[in-house]
């Protein structure tokens, strides 16, 4: 490995508070396998989706709301958070496989009135 290239990642897992190079590889290695798991449409997932929309867009929030209880079975808990006299944000936690949790995601996240929204999925730690 290139001594510059070496040195830059040394200084890196410093400011990450890694105490030594193989607990950051570690990481990187584990990252890795969970990023090329999601990728399965069938694999076992858990995810986030985080998103921000306007509750003054008409019938939105009836809209969201039947989304999310027309996905009960992959919807774990959700959390809304009122932002400003506008916005609200809100974080659901989705169970399903990766198919089916990015599809609960597109369709929140295409909804009218929905200014931002972002998916996040990870493994369910069974097989690392």
């Amino acid at each position: 490995m290139e001594a510059n290239l070496l040195s830059q990642f040394d200084k890196l897992i410093e400011s990450k508070n890694y105490k030594n190079r193989s607990e950051a590889i570690r990481d990187l290695i584990r990252d890795y396998i969970v990023e090329n798991h999601c990728e399965s449409d069938d694999a076992e997932s858990i995810g986030t989706v985080t998103y921000v929309y306007n509750h003054e867009v008409r019938e939105i929030s009836d809209k969201l709301v039947d989304i999310q209880h027309g996905h009960h079975e992959n919807i774990i808990s959700s959390m809304h958070v009122h932002l400003d006299e506008h916005n609200c944000l809100e974080v659901m936690v989705v169970k399903g496989t990766s198919k089916t949790i990015s599809a609960i995601a597109d369709e929140i996240i295409s909804t009218k009135g929905v200014k931002h929204g972002k998916l996040v999925m990870t493994t369910t730690g069974k097989n690392l």
